[in-house]
C-alpha cells in the first residue's frame, strides 16, 4: 500500500513561486523503491505530467514547465518537492503526486498518466490572470 499526500498548493500571483511537496507513507520500505512524478489538470481536460525524477535526480519535464519547474526528492524524508518558479495563469490546475513502485516502472521515465497505480488527493494551484 502507498499513500501519498500532497500540500503548498494556494494562490499566487502571476510571476510568483510556490513549492508542493509530496509525502510519501506505506508499505514499500521507502522512498527510495517509488518512482515519483507530478502532474496537473484542468476540469474538462486530460491529466498533464509535468515532472518527474529517479533516485539518481535525474529529472524530466514537460516542454510547459521546463526552465521555471524543479523537481526534487528527499528519500530521508520520503518526500518529493516541486519548485514551481514564475507561475503564469496557464498553470492554474489541481496538482497530483503519482508514484509507482520501481519494480513496475524500473526505467522511472513515463510521464503519462496510465503508468501510475499510485496517486494524492491534489493541491489546487491557482494564478489570477
Amino acid at each position: 500500500q502507498v499513500r501519498l499526500a500532497e500540500s503548498g498548493g494556494g494562490s499566487v500571483q502571476s510571476g510568483g513561486s510556490l513549492r508542493l511537496s509530496c509525502l510519501y507513507s506505506g508499505s514499500v520500505g521507502s522512498s527510495r523503491n517509488l518512482c515519483v512524478a507530478w502532474f496537473r489538470q484542468v476540469p474538462g481536460h486530460e491529466r498533464e505530467g509535468v515532472a518527474i525524477v529517479d533516485n539518481n535526480g535525474k529529472a524530466m519535464y514537460s516542454d510547459s514547465v521546463k526552465g521555471r519547474f524543479t523537481i526534487s526528492k528527499d528519500i530521508g524524508k520520503d518526500t518529493t518537492y516541486l519548485q514551481m518558479n514564475g507561475l503564469k495563469s496557464e498553470d492554474t490546475a489541481m496538482y497530483y503526486c503519482a508514484a509507482e513502485t520501481l519494480g513496475w516502472l524500473p526505467l522511472c521515465n513515463s510521464l503519462r498518466e496510465r503508468s501510475y497505480r499510485y496517486w494524492g488527493q491534489g493541491t489546487q494551484v491557482t494564478v489570477p490572470s
